[in-house]
């Protein structure tokens, strides 16, 4: 069965599978490729007729994740090169329901909204317009050129939203009632939106799951990323000089500029905001598209009156350290020289230890990095906006998968809060039997706030509360690992 919705660009086409209309691929931006190369974004051309959006489009251009992350992270590539397209699920086009707009994750160089976990169906079963989108990655979306504008991939995501605005009536939603979500670098870029001038009227709720304003780099310091750029292309990296480069010649000198900054992130190579991020493409203080550190926007009362859900994972870096046996490796007597590599106060390592009798050295480093890279940069984001106009709200997700010890890894949230669960996509991290009633809770609670902007715990303020979720229970609980915070913050 089909259905078909009129945008402003031409008539489209999707299908429909119980109640839900899907539609996949739809251009929001014309193909940035040719003269559009390393351009901002373009309005896509008009079309005659009916559109088939029966499949997902193009994927952006990315590296592939090396084992084991290929497995836990699975990302299809489809190819072609019309990259810049939404898809829409919704469960009746002539009404006026709450809208959510996904922008994935993948630090920034990875990630599509192909994945299979990112399914709108659920959302749309229960009453929401369900949008998604691709955005340009790596060396074209992030990639600083002195002959091209900054923040390509972040102007993607504008334009998307704009998109949102200008159609989304037509397919059942309302464009006064928006809420953005996203995850790792996904959350990143919510917060980074919240804190932009030219992104005001175009969503009233953010949800960040795992990301916040870790990611914005001085305009200094993404040149010298954009200088190994060159040094890995044999060339100047210029937008001029790089329009007939070969995709996979550019995707394989862009996973060699990431591959050297993991292997040694020195602030004077790479910059210290660069290194701090530990990712090499992020977006960039530009003073026009990011006008000051995100942090410092929403510190100025930028998206004061946005409501805001952010929250993360208990044991966020796991994913990173336990599955490729990285942990295991730090043994008890190599693990004061780790923490000194990272800069941990002993005093605060110490505070870890005692507070994890029986934790491996591997452990209780993954819960320091957790805490320094993924939980403070949310608590910062949440303090920063208190007292607002619009209230915010923390949750932690602890549910522990039993694959490969990844406990409550990074991204674990992801299958629950789409309730996903059966994907094939998910199965990989949470295994064949995860609590289905985390799910329901989860999915339910952001439903709740995208139609009326409470997901059904009190508001964040100076008691710190952080609604808890585990497999058997979902709790409110005041300023847990207290000392943890102040000893990390202050040390």
């Amino acid at each position: 069965m089909e259905a078909t919705a009129k945008t402003r660009h031409g008539a489209v086409r999707g299908t429909v599978t119980d109640g839900v209309v899907r539609f996949l691929g739809i251009p929001y931006a014309a193909s940035p490729t040719g003269p559009l190369r390393f351009a901002a974004p373009a309005p896509p051309s008009q079309w005659d007729g009916v559109r088939d959006c029966l499949a997902f489009g193009p994927t952006p251009p990315k590296p592939d994740y090396a084992a084991p992350f290929d497995t836990l992270l699975p990302e299809p590539s489809v190819p072609g090169d019309d990259w810049l397209t939404v898809n829409v699920w919704t469960p009746d086009l002539t009404a006026s329901l709450p809208v959510m707009v996904w922008i994935y994750g993948g630090a920034f160089s990875n990630g599509n909204s192909a994945v299979g976990t990112y399914d709108g169906h659920s959302f749309a079963r229960d009453g929401v317009v369900l949008v998604s989108l691709n955005y340009r990655l790596g060396v074209d979306g992030f990639a600083l050129l002195p002959d091209a504008p900054p923040n390509r991939g972040l102007l993607d995501q504008i334009a998307a939203l704009q998109w949102v605005q200008d159609n989304i009536s037509a397919f059942g939603g309302d464009p006064a009632n928006v809420t953005i979500f996203g995850e790792s670098a996904g959350a990143m870029s919510v917060i980074t939106l919240l804190g932009l001038p030219r992104t005001r009227g175009l969503f009233g709720k953010a949800i960040a799951q795992s990301g916040a304003a870790q990611a914005a780099a001085d305009p200094a310091d993404a040149r010298l990323v954009t200088g190994e750029l060159g040094q890995a292309l044999g060339m100047a990296a210029t937008a001029a000089s790089m329009a007939d480069v070969e995709l996979p010649r550019l995707i394989e000198a862009q996973a060699a500029v990431r591959d050297a900054l993991a292997a040694a992130p020195d602030p004077a190579r790479f910059g210290p905001t660069v290194v701090a991020s530990s990712m090499a493409f992020i977006p960039v203080i530009d003073g026009e598209v990011v006008p000051v550190h995100p942090l410092a926007a929403i510190r100025a009362g930028a998206g004061a009156d946005v409501t805001l859900l952010t929250g993360t994972n208990t044991e966020e870096f796991r994913l990173f350290l336990v599955p490729s046996g990285m942990a295991a490796m730090i043994t008890d007597e190599a693990l004061p020289g780790v923490l000194a590599a990272f800069r941990f106060d002993p005093a605060v390592a110490a505070l870890y230890q005692a507070n994890r009798p029986g934790a491996s050295a591997g452990d209780v480093l993954c819960a320091l990095l957790t805490d320094r890279f993924f939980r403070l940069p949310a608590l910062e984001v949440l303090e920063a906006r208190m007292p607002g106009a619009a209230p915010s709200y923390l949750y932690e997700f602890a549910w522990r998968s039993p694959v490969k010890a990844l406990g409550a890894a990074h991204a674990l949230e992801l299958p629950f809060v789409f309730d996903n669960l059966a994907k094939p996509d998910a199965e990989p991290a949470i295994g064949q039997d995860p609590p289905v009633e985390l799910a329901t809770a989860m999915h339910s609670a952001w439903i709740r706030f995208a139609a009326n902007s409470n997901p059904g715990w009190q508001p964040f303020d100076a008691s710190y509360p952080v609604m808890t979720w585990d497999a058997d229970r979902a709790e409110v609980v005041l300023d847990p690992r207290k000392q943890e915070r102040l000893s990390l913050a202050h040390g």
